[in-house]
């Protein structure tokens, strides 16, 4: 997938939209896919709206840091949180 999102009837797929379809496609169980897109919506805000491309390593390992200093979730939380940005950016 790339930046440009595929279109369909003149309407752009939005990114969530496209990381569901992926999950399905991939057969993952559907709450995988709701946790998944839960922590990319959460990393995309809190790096204040900007599009996953614009970010990088540094914005994802302040997000976990976040998480860990401020939210205080477990380890375990941190790396599904971890594993459903990875899983982001692997679609692209």
């Amino acid at each position: 997938m790339n930046y440009e999102a595929t279109k369909t009837n003149s309407n752009k797929i939005k990114l969530l939209d496209q990381v569901r379809i992926t999950l399905r496609t991939n057969h993952y169980s559907s709450k995988t896919e709701e946790s998944y897109t839960s922590w990319i919506k959460q990393f995309i805000l809190f790096n204040g709206k900007k599009h996953p491309l614009e970010l990088g390593p540094e914005e994802i390992q302040k997000f976990i840091n976040f998480l860990a200093t401020e939210k205080h979730v477990s380890a375990s939380t941190q790396n599904q949180a971890l594993q459903g940005v990875l899983y982001l950016y692997k679609i692209f």
